[in-house]
């Protein structure tokens, strides 16, 4: 390894380096290569496999590939290919397939590195290609983008995406009823990086998990008079905010947000929790999404608490009250969240009420609230309406655990009407729990509700 780098090789190195740079600016550890010919950059790459969701979109392979296609040529023959960082297996085995002539890579890498650090590829002569190799060209530069992507990691895990905003954690400071500490990740393949928040609290080996999924524009404080209840009986809780919601990372487009991708979130976060014995709790959009979740793993599954939800197939009219809401939302886009949770619950404090606005400061936190409305699937091929389909037929005819249904009766959008229509989905569901004062948030009656869940799930299912 030369002690000073040829001024050719520093040149494309330092190339090499500036894409490495703007691939630490996407988010992506900072490798970056170029591939040269005839003294010529004809390609270059950096590492892209969280934004492409795709293992294989390491710097080189980005790299081999636009050359080939700028060649015509699978083969790169008079090629050479500089990379910030020591080839792994696979980017090593990729180049001597492509026949390149040299490779030259800057920082050594002792956990992976196919060119002399953990397995030399390079050095063994049985292959039918040989390429040459120069290491440590601009090792430090390389080594320095590196140590500090990860040293900017170790301080800040979950860094906030550029299409993306966070709430400030100070928004969320003293909360009336809502004590709990936060949970975050954002290691889920569909989050691509997104931080998600969720509440975790009582023993992780507890015999019932309730997992508890909110709605529009709703965040996990509507969970805040449950939880308690919950935990008095020995279980553990999980109350996850959904993205775009809560202390959830929100993007900045209404474009962001979908059925199917939320859906797959969910499925990632019950996967990566590994939760088990779990009695799902939903309402609004918690059981537009969540009741088609444990068709997919129902052995996770033991219970049904179902409020004021729907599943929407696309076959059958939504509800005239839905209509005028989501028609509310287009025309006032910006309405005051605080409010329409006081007009609907004269028992709560102004506090508690100002509390749901707490996630969202200005218009730019927003864009779920905007989206959310439209995407009910309404007509048979909408996002969601096939997948909703198959868990009408999965609660009507596979369903195995118990359920307890609640409704708040002042519920203009999905009250009694759309819920006895739900309850008659839902194989084994027992005649439902009235609450004539309660309306569409029918948690913030959380105690009464959870009390009689609590003693319904108790007691073993009849028959």
């Amino acid at each position: 390894m030369p002690d000073t780098p040829s001024l050719d090789d520093a040149r494309y190195m330092r190339l090499a380096l500036a894409e490495a740079q703007t691939a630490a600016e996407a988010g992506e550890v900072p490798v970056g290569a170029v591939v040269v010919k005839d003294g010529q950059v004809i390609a270059t790459g950096r590492n892209a496999p969280i934004d492409a969701h795709d293992p294989t979109a390491h710097a080189e392979i980005v790299a081999l590939r636009a050359a080939a296609q700028v060649l015509g040529n699978y083969r790169l023959d008079g090629c050479s290919l500089y990379v910030t960082l020591e080839p792994c297996a696979m980017c090593s085995g990729a180049m001597l397939h492509a026949r390149l002539a040299r490779l030259v890579y800057g920082a050594a890498d002792p956990k992976t590195g196919a060119a002399g650090s953990v397995l030399d590829l390079f050095a063994n002569p049985a292959l039918n290609h040989q390429t040459d190799v120069t290491g440590g060209v601009l090792a430090e530069e390389g080594a320095q983008l590196l140590r500090g992507f990860f040293k900017e990691r170790r301080m800040n895990p979950h860094p906030l995406r550029e299409d993306a905003v966070r709430t400030p954690d100070a928004a969320f400071d003293e909360l009336p009823g809502y004590p709990w500490a936060p949970h975050f990740l954002s290691d889920l393949p569909s989050l691509a990086g997104l931080r998600m928040h969720y509440l975790d609290e009582g023993p992780q080996d507890a015999s019932v998990t309730w997992l508890c999924l909110h709605g529009n524009p709703a965040w996990s404080y509507l969970y805040r008079k449950m939880i308690p209840v919950f935990l008095a009986s020995g279980a553990r809780v999980v109350a996850p905010d959904l993205i775009g919601f809560g202390r959830s990372d929100k993007p900045k487009k209404e474009g962001a947000h979908s059925f199917s991708w939320h859906r797959q979130v969910l499925l990632e976060f019950v996967e990566r929790l590994d939760l088990r014995n779990v009695v799902l709790v939903v309402q609004d959009w918690g059981g537009l999404l969540g009741l088609t979740l444990p068709m997919d793993a129902p052995q996770r599954y033991r219970g049904l608490l179902v409020m004021n939800t729907l599943l929407a197939t696309g076959e059958t009219a939504l509800s005239p009250g839905f209509l005028a809401w989501r028609t509310m939302c287009a025309q006032n886009p910006e309405f005051d969240v605080a409010r329409l949770f006081a007009r609907g619950n004269p028992q709560m404090s102004a506090q508690e009420c100002a509390a749901y606005n707490a996630p969202f400061p200005d218009r730019g936190h927003r864009a779920a609230l905007r989206a959310f409305p439209p995407m009910v699937p309404e007509h048979a091929d909408d996002d969601g309406a096939a997948i909703s389909r198959q868990a009408r037929d999965f609660w009507s005819t596979q369903w195995q655990g118990q359920s307890f249904m609640a409704i708040g009766q002042q519920d203009p959008v999905l009250g009694e009407p759309v819920m006895r229509a739900l309850r008659a989905s839902i194989r084994g569901c027992p005649e439902p729990l009235l609450l004539p004062q309660a309306g569409h948030f029918v948690q913030e009656h959380g105690e009464t509700v959870a009390e009689s869940a609590v003693r319904h799930f108790a007691t073993p299912a009849s028959g």
